[in-house]
């Protein structure tokens, strides 16, 4: 089922980015480098997971599952630049900056999460506008200010600094974990069937994936080669950024993400056996080698 959304996602990006016709040709062959280099698709899958967990159907979803990839591939785009991680190798190739030039790359990240939000926004036949509302407010809520920025911004000022284990957690779970419960609950809203307590058990999913995928990350660029990253392997290292190993040892690392990834299927027991799906993902999150 992982790869079937895998598929989904990518060909509505694809057939979406082909009906959008902008003057600058350059931004919107940018735009369609950045989205469609390659990468896991976790989100927009979490999107789908989550939608089907609750009885939906895969097309109330796909606005969603793009609109989370955009803000995703934002992002990417916007943390290889210069000022931030100054990074030249994203999923194997070269970032947006390298290969067009930063100016097209901040542009490039800026009508992505644009694009996002108008995916969420446009008249639906299948969504209900409160539920488009609260979509929104869901995903601009973890992406700003409060979130996934946050979270990046003290990741720059952190950089060369010895954090607390606190810190650290704090900073994952807004950097990249805020991302992962938006997805799981757009995609639960755009099921039509959400109630509060199905929101709450996704959300203490999500907190464990996230901070898991994150400690994987980190052992990943220990462990792993830039060939299988996609990206230079020692990097965190490099730049002396705060990691998992490098506060608590790479063998603690590894038993909490195993730790994790039990309370993770914990979570899911509210939902019996239709959590199968979600249990698989958060296996593939603590099996990958990317």
């Amino acid at each position: 089922m992982l790869d079937v959304y895998h598929q989904r996602v990518e060909s509505e990006l694809s057939r979406r980015l082909a009906e959008r016709k902008g003057i600058d040709a350059n931004l919107h062959q940018a735009m369609h480098y950045s989205l469609m280099n390659g990468g896991k698709r976790l989100r927009p899958t979490l999107v789908y997971l989550a939608n089907d967990l609750l009885g939906g159907q895969p097309e109330q979803a796909d606005s969603a599952a793009c609109a989370l990839e955009c803000v995703h591939s934002y992002s990417l785009v916007h943390d290889d630049l210069p000022a931030m991680d100054n990074d030249e190798l994203r999923r194997g190739k070269p970032t947006c900056h390298i290969q067009f030039n930063e100016a097209t790359a901040i542009l490039t990240g800026d009508a992505l999460l644009t694009w996002a939000f108008e995916l969420l926004s446009q008249p639906s036949e299948t969504l209900a506008p409160a539920t488009q509302l609260q979509m929104v407010h869901d995903l601009a809520r973890c992406s700003g200010d409060l979130g996934m920025v946050d979270g990046q911004a003290f990741d720059l000022g952190s950089e060369g600094k010895r954090l607390s284990l606190e810190q650290l957690n704090n900073m994952h779970a807004a950097k990249t974990g805020e991302l992962i419960r938006a997805s799981l609950r757009l995609g639960a809203l755009a099921s039509g069937n959400a109630t509060d307590a199905d929101l709450a058990a996704l959300d203490r999913y999500a907190q464990k994936i996230g901070l898991a995928f994150q400690i994987q990350d980190d052992i990943l660029d220990i462990e792993s080669t830039t060939e299988q990253l996609g990206k230079p392997q020692g990097s965190d290292e490099e730049r002396d950024k705060a990691t998992y190993p490098a506060l608590v040892g790479l063998a603690q690392s590894k038993r909490w993400l195993h730790q994790l990834h039990q309370e993770a299927i914990e979570a899911l027991e509210p939902f019996g056996s239709r959590n199968r799906s979600l249990i698989a993902l958060a296996d593939f999150i603590i099996a990958r080698n990317h």
